[in-house]
This record gives C-alpha cells, sequence and structure tokens, in this order.
C-alpha cells in the first residue's frame, strides 16, 4: 500500500519515533512512563474529587486549581495512546487525520493551561492587594466566564493548525521526531511552503502564551510591590507563601515550554535528542508534578488527603 495519497499527496500516516538511539530499552522506558501516567491521571482526578467534595474548598483558588487539574488529564489522555503505542508495542503509525487530531487537542490543552495560570495569578493579585473584595471580584459566574473564555480561546487559536497542515503537499519523509504529534515536527514534513504555517504558529505563541506570561510577571510584579508595603515580616511571609504553589507551577510549565520552542527553532543545527527530552518535559512532568505540588504546598488539600489516608488505613 502507497503512504502517499496520489491525489492530494498526503500521507495516509506518520511514523511516530520513541528515544533515539535507545530503542531496545524502548520497553524498559514505557514501565516509568505507564507510571507517570497513572500519577498524572489519577493524582490530578483525586485533586478534583477533593475540591468538588468538599464545601470549605469551593472558594476561587481551589476552583481555580480543579480546573488546571482537569486541563492536565486532557492533557495526559492526549499524548497517551500513541506513547505507550510506541514504547510498550513498537506501533509507530498514527493516521494522518488522527495525527492532526491529537496535535489540536495537545496544542488546546496547553494553551488552556497556560489561560488558566493567568487566571490563578489574578486570584492571587486579587487575594493580596484587595483580600476584603476578594469574594465581591471573584464571583462564581466570574470563575465561570473565566473558565469558559480559556476553553474558548484555546479552541478557537487552535483549530486553525490542522487546517492549515491538511491542506499542504507532503512528499518528503514522514518520521516524526516525537511518540506524538506536534505542530512544529509535522510542519518540517511539508515540501509545499509553510509561510502562513510560520507566520500563524508564531502568532499563536505570542497571543497565547507570550501575553499571558507577560500579564503573570505583571500581577507578580505588583503582589511584590504590595507584599513589600505589609509591616510585618511575618504578614509578608504569609502572603508570599500563598503564592508558592502558583509559582511553582507556572515554572514548571513555562520553562520547558519556552526551551521546546526554542529548540525546535534552530533544531536543525541539533541532534533530535534535545527536542524528545524538552518535549517529554513538557508533556510528561508538568501533569505529573501540579498536583504533587498542591498536595504537598497547599494546607488545605493536605489536611484532606491525610483525612482521607486515615479514614483508609482504619
Amino acid at each position: 500500500m502507497s503512504m502517499f495519497n496520489g491525489s492530494s499527496y498526503q500521507p495516509q500516516f506518520f511514523l511516530l519515533s520513541g528515544i533515539p538511539g535507545m530503542e531496545d530499552a524502548h520497553i524498559w522506558i514505557s514501565i516509568p512512563l505507564s507510571i507517570m501516567y497513572i500519577i498524572a491521571i489519577l493524582g490530578n482526578s483525586i485533586i478534583i474529587h477533593i475540591i468538588r467534595k468538599n464545601s470549605s474548598l469551593h472558594e476561587p483558588q481551589y476552583i481555580f486549581l480543579s480546573m488546571l487539574a482537569a486541563t492536565d488529564t486532557g492533557m495526559s489522555a492526549s499524548t497517551l495512546p500513541t506513547v505507550l503505542n510506541v514504547f510498550l508495542f513498537n506501533h509507530r503509525e498514527i493516521e494522518f487525520h488522527g495525527c492532526l487530531a491529537q496535535m489540536f487537542f495537545i496544542h488546546t490543552f496547553s494553551s488552556m493551561e497556560s489561560a488558566i495560570l493567568l487566571a490563578m495569578a489574578f486570584d492571587r493579585f486579587v487575594a493580596i492587594r484587595n483580600p476584603l473584595r476578594y469574594t465581591v471580584v471573584l464571583t462564581p459566574s466570574r470563575i465561570t466566564q473565566l473558565g469558559l473564555v480559556a476553553v474558548t480561546r484555546g479552541v478557537a487559536l487552535m483549530a486553525p493548525l490542522p487546517i492549515l497542515l491538511n491542506r499542504l503537499p507532503f512528499c518528503k519523509s514522514v518520521i516524526l521526531s516525537h511518540s506524538f504529534c506536534f505542530h512544529p515536527d509535522v510542519m518540517k514534513l511539508a515540501c509545499g511552503s509553510i509561510h502562513v504555517n510560520v507566520i500563524y504558529g508564531l502568532t499563536l505563541v505570542l497571543c497565547s502564551f507570550g501575553v499571558d506570561s507577560v500579564f503573570i510577571v505583571l500581577s507578580y510584579a505588583l503582589i511584590l510591590k504590595t507584599v513589600i508595603g505589609i509591616a510585618s515580616r511575618e504578614g509578608r511571609l504569609k502572603a508570599l507563601n500563598t503564592c508558592v504553589s502558583h509559582i511553582l507551577t507556572v515554572l514548571i510549565f513555562y520553562v520547558p515550554l519556552i526551551v521546546l520552542a526554542l529548540i525546535h527553532r534552530i533544531g536543525k543545527y541539533h541532534s533530535p535528542l534535545p527536542h524528545v527530552t524538552m518535549s517529554n518535559i513538557f508533556l510528561f512532568l508538568t501533569p505529573v508534578l501540579n498536583p504533587l505540588v498542591y498536595s504537598v504546598k497547599t494546607r488545605q488539600i493536605r489536611n484532606v488527603l491525610c483525612r482521607l489516608f486515615a479514614l483508609k488505613v482504619g
């Protein structure tokens, strides 16, 4: 069977890749990857369950956290089928339109996570800057609106990606650099002009992740200014401590994302290993570490987990 569709020059499938040079160890690598998926999906599901079931956690900070956990669960579910297929069963083929669909979901959930992190930064800003108006500003309806904006923006911005790729001819190699479909990776295999795709991809980065990161930094600059104005040292530490979990989550998300974006733009001068390493860190570690960070650093979440564990043991 021909790999390409003769009328449209579209490949019938792409070939996914694992870790270059470590193909013989893929079955062993699948073990920690499977554990990470279990931790990510189970950990984020527990966070959502705890917040939903405990009325004391029905506050803006924790509602945004449940949104973040739901997004991380979606991110893990988007990559799980192909990653485990590659590493467990050495099944590397993914159908062309299936690849575009997976790419859409990966990028959409990434955009949603960035927007939710911005909403969480705004939440911390209001809580520290004007605590008396906290519940007045962040009402349930407004929180719902922010969540809907995050979803709508993610879908609207990422929907053109598969459409723009679908119009391109593919007559080069069909071997992708990752065990999942990533827009810059798929785009590089096209043999037609990808000028529009490059421009739109750069616009996406600037309009979503770029804008979000700027406003997150601005929020924390204003938070820091407010904290400096607090008279007591204990008050300053208490205010900053409420931001630690969110700051760690922002760093876990944005640092690998920025490095991955840079690598994909200068990657032709390097081996494929940096692409694979950073993409795996971005897509695998973020959903794993977020529930762990909030379980350890957030006292209310930690207390509920301890009570649940004590009940199970008892």
